[in-house]
Protein backbone atom coordinates (compact mmCIF):
# COMPACT_ATOMS: atom_id res chain seq x y z
CA UNK A 1 0.00 0.00 0.00
CA UNK A 2 1.65 3.05 -1.03
CA UNK A 3 1.94 5.87 1.02
CA UNK A 4 0.00 9.43 0.26
CA UNK A 5 0.36 11.21 3.47
CA UNK A 6 1.99 14.87 3.78
CA UNK A 7 5.14 15.98 5.24
CA UNK A 8 8.23 14.11 4.50
CA UNK A 9 6.53 10.73 4.01
CA UNK A 10 4.40 12.29 1.05
CA UNK A 11 4.55 10.96 -2.49
CA UNK A 12 6.07 13.93 -4.99
CA UNK A 13 4.25 13.63 -8.27
CA UNK A 14 6.97 13.22 -10.83
CA UNK A 15 4.45 15.02 -13.74
CA UNK A 16 4.23 18.37 -11.68
CA UNK A 17 6.89 20.38 -12.54
CA UNK A 18 9.29 21.54 -8.79
CA UNK A 19 10.51 25.00 -8.81
CA UNK A 20 13.12 25.79 -6.61
CA UNK A 21 12.09 28.91 -4.08
CA UNK A 22 15.29 30.46 -5.66
CA UNK A 23 14.07 30.49 -9.15
CA UNK A 24 10.75 32.02 -8.26
CA UNK A 25 12.13 34.67 -6.36
CA UNK A 26 14.63 35.26 -9.47
CA UNK A 27 11.96 35.64 -11.65
CA UNK A 28 10.00 37.98 -9.49
CA UNK A 29 9.54 41.37 -11.51
CA UNK A 30 10.72 43.55 -8.92
CA UNK A 31 14.24 41.76 -7.87
CA UNK A 32 16.30 43.94 -10.42
CA UNK A 33 14.49 46.92 -9.07
CA UNK A 34 14.76 45.87 -5.48
CA UNK A 35 18.44 45.10 -6.75
CA UNK A 36 18.81 48.89 -7.88
CA UNK A 37 17.55 51.17 -5.58
CA UNK A 38 19.26 49.22 -2.97
CA UNK A 39 22.50 49.75 -4.69
CA UNK A 40 21.68 53.50 -5.64
CA UNK A 41 20.55 54.32 -2.33
CA UNK A 42 24.18 52.89 -0.52
CA UNK A 43 25.99 54.70 -3.73
CA UNK A 44 24.47 57.89 -2.52
CA UNK A 45 24.19 57.56 1.24
CA UNK A 46 28.24 57.49 0.74
CA UNK A 47 29.19 59.91 -1.83
CA UNK A 48 26.50 62.25 -0.95
CA UNK A 49 25.44 61.59 2.59
CA UNK A 50 26.90 64.75 3.86
CA UNK A 51 25.55 67.25 1.44
CA UNK A 52 22.28 67.00 3.14
CA UNK A 53 20.36 64.67 0.64
CA UNK A 54 18.71 62.65 2.77
CA UNK A 55 18.08 65.34 5.72
CA UNK A 56 14.15 66.43 5.80
CA UNK A 57 14.64 68.95 2.59
CA UNK A 58 16.83 66.45 0.42
CA UNK A 59 14.55 64.25 1.24
CA UNK A 60 11.45 66.06 0.12
CA UNK A 61 13.43 66.77 -3.24
CA UNK A 62 14.15 63.22 -4.41
CA UNK A 63 10.73 62.05 -3.06
CA UNK A 64 8.98 64.55 -5.38
CA UNK A 65 10.75 64.34 -8.66
CA UNK A 66 10.07 60.24 -8.09
CA UNK A 67 6.50 60.54 -7.21
CA UNK A 68 6.31 62.46 -10.77
CA UNK A 69 8.13 59.31 -12.55
CA UNK A 70 5.78 57.11 -10.26
CA UNK A 71 2.44 58.83 -11.91
CA UNK A 72 3.34 57.90 -15.65
CA UNK A 73 5.00 55.14 -14.96
CA UNK A 74 1.87 53.03 -12.97
CA UNK A 75 -0.02 53.80 -16.84
CA UNK A 76 2.49 53.18 -18.77
CA UNK A 77 3.38 49.87 -16.64
CA UNK A 78 -0.19 48.51 -16.97
CA UNK A 79 -0.69 49.53 -20.58
CA UNK A 80 2.93 47.32 -21.53
CA UNK A 81 1.53 44.79 -19.37
CA UNK A 82 -1.37 44.57 -21.46
CA UNK A 83 0.75 44.51 -24.40
CA UNK A 84 0.84 48.06 -25.97
CA UNK A 85 3.24 51.12 -25.38
CA UNK A 86 2.38 54.57 -25.27
CA UNK A 87 4.87 57.42 -27.27
CA UNK A 88 2.65 60.24 -26.22
CA UNK A 89 2.09 61.02 -22.91
CA UNK A 90 5.04 63.18 -23.39
CA UNK A 91 3.36 65.23 -25.39
CA UNK A 92 -0.33 64.85 -23.41
CA UNK A 93 1.33 66.07 -20.14
CA UNK A 94 1.90 69.51 -22.57
CA UNK A 95 -1.07 69.52 -24.16
CA UNK A 96 -3.42 68.77 -20.79
CA UNK A 97 -1.20 71.87 -18.91
CA UNK A 98 -1.86 73.88 -22.01
CA UNK A 99 -5.53 72.85 -22.08
CA UNK A 100 -5.98 73.96 -18.21
CA UNK A 101 -4.23 77.07 -18.54
CA UNK A 102 -6.15 78.04 -22.01
CA UNK A 103 -9.21 77.50 -20.10
CA UNK A 104 -8.81 78.83 -16.85
CA UNK A 105 -6.68 82.36 -17.74
CA UNK A 106 -7.91 83.19 -21.43
CA UNK A 107 -11.11 81.96 -21.44
CA UNK A 108 -11.98 82.91 -17.66
CA UNK A 109 -13.70 79.58 -16.79
CA UNK A 110 -13.68 78.50 -13.46
CA UNK A 111 -10.59 76.29 -12.44
CA UNK A 112 -11.87 73.25 -10.69
CA UNK A 113 -14.04 73.21 -14.40
CA UNK A 114 -10.81 73.42 -16.46
CA UNK A 115 -9.38 70.61 -15.00
CA UNK A 116 -12.43 68.47 -15.13
CA UNK A 117 -12.95 69.24 -18.71
CA UNK A 118 -9.59 68.61 -19.02
CA UNK A 119 -9.20 65.23 -17.45
CA UNK A 120 -12.38 64.44 -19.97
CA UNK A 121 -10.58 65.44 -23.28
CA UNK A 122 -7.29 63.89 -22.61
CA UNK A 123 -9.01 60.22 -21.64
CA UNK A 124 -11.13 60.77 -24.77
CA UNK A 125 -8.01 61.16 -27.10
CA UNK A 126 -6.63 58.09 -25.33
CA UNK A 127 -9.79 56.43 -25.80
CA UNK A 128 -9.39 57.29 -29.47
CA UNK A 129 -5.56 56.21 -29.73
CA UNK A 130 -6.75 53.10 -28.70
CA UNK A 131 -9.51 52.57 -30.38
CA UNK A 132 -7.53 52.90 -33.80
CA UNK A 133 -4.95 50.13 -32.49
CA UNK A 134 -7.50 47.48 -31.80
CA UNK A 135 -9.81 48.55 -34.67
CA UNK A 136 -6.91 48.60 -37.37
CA UNK A 137 -4.39 45.91 -36.00
CA UNK A 138 -1.69 49.27 -36.26
CA UNK A 139 0.97 48.67 -34.06
CA UNK A 140 0.40 50.75 -30.67
CA UNK A 141 3.96 52.52 -31.18
CA UNK A 142 3.12 54.13 -34.78
CA UNK A 143 -0.17 54.86 -33.64
CA UNK A 144 0.88 56.61 -30.34
CA UNK A 145 4.17 58.02 -32.33
CA UNK A 146 1.17 59.92 -34.85
CA UNK A 147 -0.47 61.50 -31.45
CA UNK A 148 2.96 62.41 -29.95
CA UNK A 149 2.98 64.79 -32.89
CA UNK A 150 -0.44 65.84 -33.52
CA UNK A 151 -0.68 67.20 -29.48
CA UNK A 152 3.17 68.68 -29.12
CA UNK A 153 1.63 70.48 -32.30
CA UNK A 154 -1.28 71.42 -30.87
CA UNK A 155 0.18 72.34 -27.68
CA UNK A 156 2.29 74.76 -29.57
CA UNK A 157 -0.01 76.35 -32.31
CA UNK A 158 -2.88 77.14 -29.61
CA UNK A 159 -0.86 79.57 -27.20
CA UNK A 160 0.89 81.28 -29.78
CA UNK A 161 -2.65 81.92 -31.53
CA UNK A 162 -4.50 82.74 -28.90
CA UNK A 163 -1.79 84.41 -26.65
CA UNK A 164 0.85 85.29 -29.28
CA UNK A 165 3.46 82.86 -26.36
CA UNK A 166 4.47 79.60 -25.27
CA UNK A 167 4.07 79.77 -22.06
CA UNK A 168 0.64 80.76 -20.35
CA UNK A 169 1.10 81.98 -16.31
CA UNK A 170 -1.62 83.55 -14.30
CA UNK A 171 -2.95 80.22 -12.88
CA UNK A 172 -2.45 80.73 -9.47
CA UNK A 173 -4.22 83.73 -8.76
CA UNK A 174 -7.10 82.26 -10.94
CA UNK A 175 -6.73 78.65 -8.95
CA UNK A 176 -7.04 81.12 -4.96
CA UNK A 177 -9.97 79.91 -3.29
CA UNK A 178 -10.98 77.05 -5.85
CA UNK A 179 -12.70 74.15 -4.35
CA UNK A 180 -10.65 71.71 -6.56
CA UNK A 181 -7.35 72.90 -7.03
CA UNK A 182 -5.69 72.35 -3.38
CA UNK A 183 -6.46 68.52 -4.60
CA UNK A 184 -3.77 68.41 -7.20
CA UNK A 185 -1.55 71.55 -5.83
CA UNK A 186 -2.01 71.60 -2.01
CA UNK A 187 -0.08 70.01 0.93
CA UNK A 188 -1.20 67.79 3.48
CA UNK A 189 0.11 67.33 7.11
CA UNK A 190 1.42 71.05 7.70
CA UNK A 191 0.20 70.31 11.37
CA UNK A 192 2.43 67.85 11.96
CA UNK A 193 5.35 69.42 10.79
CA UNK A 194 5.00 72.49 12.50
CA UNK A 195 4.80 70.21 15.60
CA UNK A 196 8.03 68.48 14.60
CA UNK A 197 9.75 71.73 13.96
CA UNK A 198 8.54 73.00 17.40
CA UNK A 199 10.11 69.77 18.99
CA UNK A 200 13.35 70.15 17.22
CA UNK A 201 12.88 66.83 15.14
CA UNK A 202 13.46 68.92 11.92
CA UNK A 203 14.91 72.06 11.15
CA UNK A 204 13.66 75.50 10.30
CA UNK A 205 14.48 78.72 8.79
CA UNK A 206 16.78 80.76 10.62
CA UNK A 207 16.49 84.13 9.49
CA UNK A 208 14.52 86.12 6.21
CA UNK A 209 10.31 86.47 6.69
CA UNK A 210 10.25 82.95 7.13
CA UNK A 211 12.32 83.06 9.99
CA UNK A 212 11.06 80.11 12.55
CA UNK A 213 8.98 77.94 9.77
CA UNK A 214 9.86 74.30 9.41
CA UNK A 215 11.64 74.08 5.48
CA UNK A 216 9.14 71.28 5.23
CA UNK A 217 6.14 72.40 6.00
CA UNK A 218 3.90 69.56 4.31
CA UNK A 219 3.88 66.78 1.80
CA UNK A 220 2.91 67.58 -1.97
CA UNK A 221 -0.17 66.54 -3.12
CA UNK A 222 1.85 64.74 -6.03
CA UNK A 223 3.05 62.31 -3.71
CA UNK A 224 -0.37 61.47 -2.06
CA UNK A 225 -1.26 61.18 -5.58
CA UNK A 226 1.34 59.02 -6.48
CA UNK A 227 1.17 56.54 -3.22
CA UNK A 228 -2.92 56.14 -4.06
CA UNK A 229 -1.84 55.27 -8.05
CA UNK A 230 0.27 52.84 -6.65
CA UNK A 231 -1.62 50.86 -4.41
CA UNK A 232 -4.81 50.67 -6.29
CA UNK A 233 -3.34 50.14 -9.67
CA UNK A 234 -1.37 46.98 -7.62
CA UNK A 235 -4.53 45.59 -6.15
CA UNK A 236 -6.60 45.92 -8.95
CA UNK A 237 -3.29 43.73 -11.38
CA UNK A 238 -3.04 41.29 -8.68
CA UNK A 239 -6.06 40.60 -6.46
CA UNK A 240 -9.21 41.09 -9.12
CA UNK A 241 -10.64 39.46 -12.38
CA UNK A 242 -9.82 42.41 -14.50
CA UNK A 243 -5.88 42.56 -13.25
CA UNK A 244 -6.11 38.81 -14.84
CA UNK A 245 -7.35 40.39 -17.62
CA UNK A 246 -4.76 42.92 -17.87
CA UNK A 247 -1.90 39.99 -18.31
CA UNK A 248 -4.24 37.67 -19.86
CA UNK A 249 -4.73 40.04 -22.79
CA UNK A 250 -0.64 41.06 -22.96
CA UNK A 251 0.23 37.60 -22.76
CA UNK A 252 -1.57 36.10 -25.56
CA UNK A 253 -4.48 38.05 -26.88
CA UNK A 254 -5.53 35.42 -29.22
CA UNK A 255 -5.82 32.78 -26.07
CA UNK A 256 -7.63 35.27 -24.10
CA UNK A 257 -10.43 35.87 -26.26
CA UNK A 258 -11.12 32.20 -26.57
CA UNK A 259 -11.69 32.10 -22.71
CA UNK A 260 -14.12 35.05 -22.88
CA UNK A 261 -11.62 37.64 -22.12
CA UNK A 262 -13.11 41.19 -23.62
CA UNK A 263 -9.19 42.00 -24.62
CA UNK A 264 -10.39 45.29 -26.73
CA UNK A 265 -11.78 46.80 -24.46
CA UNK A 266 -9.07 46.32 -21.96
CA UNK A 267 -6.76 47.14 -24.39
CA UNK A 268 -9.02 51.21 -24.37
CA UNK A 269 -9.09 51.16 -21.00
CA UNK A 270 -4.86 50.59 -20.72
CA UNK A 271 -5.09 53.68 -23.15
CA UNK A 272 -7.51 55.84 -20.96
CA UNK A 273 -5.45 55.13 -17.81
CA UNK A 274 -1.64 56.60 -19.27
CA UNK A 275 -3.98 59.45 -20.31
CA UNK A 276 -5.39 60.27 -17.16
CA UNK A 277 -1.90 59.69 -15.41
CA UNK A 278 -0.45 62.66 -18.06
CA UNK A 279 -2.96 64.59 -17.46
CA UNK A 280 -2.55 64.13 -13.86
CA UNK A 281 0.90 64.67 -13.47
CA UNK A 282 0.54 67.97 -15.56
CA UNK A 283 -2.59 68.96 -12.78
CA UNK A 284 -0.27 68.77 -9.96
CA UNK A 285 2.87 70.61 -12.21
CA UNK A 286 0.77 73.27 -13.46
CA UNK A 287 -0.83 73.80 -9.97
CA UNK A 288 2.49 73.80 -8.41
CA UNK A 289 4.67 76.35 -10.75
CA UNK A 290 1.35 78.52 -11.43
CA UNK A 291 1.73 78.16 -15.44
CA UNK A 292 1.85 75.75 -18.67
CA UNK A 293 4.45 75.64 -21.24
CA UNK A 294 4.41 74.36 -24.86
CA UNK A 295 7.90 72.42 -23.74
CA UNK A 296 6.35 70.34 -20.80
CA UNK A 297 6.19 66.52 -20.90
CA UNK A 298 9.85 66.49 -23.58
CA UNK A 299 10.91 63.18 -23.39
CA UNK A 300 8.92 61.57 -20.32
CA UNK A 301 7.43 58.95 -22.22
CA UNK A 302 10.64 57.17 -22.61
CA UNK A 303 11.25 58.08 -18.98
CA UNK A 304 8.20 56.02 -18.29
CA UNK A 305 8.94 52.92 -19.90
CA UNK A 306 12.12 52.98 -18.47
CA UNK A 307 11.17 52.91 -15.37
CA UNK A 308 8.65 50.41 -16.46
CA UNK A 309 11.33 47.96 -17.79
CA UNK A 310 13.78 48.45 -14.77
CA UNK A 311 10.53 47.48 -12.83
CA UNK A 312 10.47 43.93 -14.53
CA UNK A 313 8.08 44.39 -16.91
CA UNK A 314 8.48 42.35 -20.41
CA UNK A 315 8.38 44.25 -23.70
CA UNK A 316 6.45 41.52 -25.02
CA UNK A 317 3.54 42.57 -22.31
CA UNK A 318 1.84 39.50 -19.83
CA UNK A 319 4.39 40.11 -17.41
CA UNK A 320 5.33 43.04 -14.74
CA UNK A 321 4.34 44.67 -11.60
CA UNK A 322 3.42 48.18 -10.93
CA UNK A 323 5.53 48.02 -7.99
CA UNK A 324 8.75 47.65 -9.67
CA UNK A 325 7.37 50.24 -11.69
CA UNK A 326 7.26 52.74 -9.00
CA UNK A 327 10.90 51.64 -7.48
CA UNK A 328 12.35 51.52 -10.82
CA UNK A 329 10.86 55.88 -11.00
CA UNK A 330 12.32 55.91 -7.25
CA UNK A 331 15.74 54.70 -8.89
CA UNK A 332 15.29 58.17 -11.30
CA UNK A 333 13.98 60.75 -8.76
CA UNK A 334 16.97 59.25 -6.49
CA UNK A 335 19.58 59.47 -9.15
CA UNK A 336 18.74 62.72 -10.95
CA UNK A 337 18.54 64.52 -7.56
CA UNK A 338 21.46 62.63 -6.38
CA UNK A 339 23.78 64.06 -8.62
CA UNK A 340 23.01 67.50 -8.07
CA UNK A 341 24.03 66.92 -4.24
CA UNK A 342 27.23 65.04 -5.24
CA UNK A 343 28.07 67.80 -7.33
CA UNK A 344 28.01 65.59 -10.41
CA UNK A 345 27.08 66.92 -13.96
CA UNK A 346 23.06 66.72 -14.41
CA UNK A 347 23.46 66.18 -17.91
CA UNK A 348 24.83 62.04 -16.71
CA UNK A 349 21.61 61.52 -15.84
CA UNK A 350 21.09 60.77 -19.54
CA UNK A 351 23.60 58.41 -19.60
CA UNK A 352 22.56 56.81 -16.57
CA UNK A 353 19.04 55.86 -18.38
CA UNK A 354 20.84 54.69 -21.59
CA UNK A 355 22.93 52.53 -19.77
CA UNK A 356 20.23 51.25 -16.73
CA UNK A 357 17.71 50.56 -19.80
CA UNK A 358 20.37 48.01 -21.50
CA UNK A 359 20.84 46.31 -18.20
CA UNK A 360 17.16 46.17 -17.92
CA UNK A 361 16.47 44.77 -21.08
CA UNK A 362 19.32 42.18 -21.27
CA UNK A 363 18.12 40.89 -17.24
CA UNK A 364 14.60 40.87 -18.64
CA UNK A 365 15.29 38.99 -21.89
CA UNK A 366 17.51 36.46 -19.36
CA UNK A 367 14.17 36.17 -17.21
CA UNK A 368 11.99 35.44 -20.18
CA UNK A 369 13.88 32.86 -21.50
CA UNK A 370 13.30 31.26 -18.00
CA UNK A 371 9.82 31.70 -17.92
CA UNK A 372 8.73 30.25 -21.30
CA UNK A 373 11.90 27.78 -21.26
CA UNK A 374 13.77 29.39 -24.49
CA UNK A 375 17.39 28.63 -24.81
Amino acid sequence: MSSTGSGADAVVDERVKQTSKLRTAFIRPELGAIVGVVAVFLFFIIFAGDSGMFGPQGVLNWSTVSAQFVIIAVGACMLMIAGEFDLSVGSMIGFSGMSIAIMSVTMGWPVWLAILLTFALCMSIGALTGTIVVRTGLPSFIVSLAFLFILRGFTIFLPQTIERRTIIGGISERAEGDWLAPVFGGKIGEGLFVWLADMDIIATYTRGAREGEPMVNGIPMLIVWALVLVIVAHIVLTRTKFGNWVFASGGDAQAARYVGVPVNRVKVQMFMLTAFCATLFATCQVMEFGSAGADRGLLKEFEAIIAVVIGGALLTGGFGSVIGAALGAIIFGVVQQGLFFAGVESSLFRVFLGVILLFAVILNTYIRRIITGER
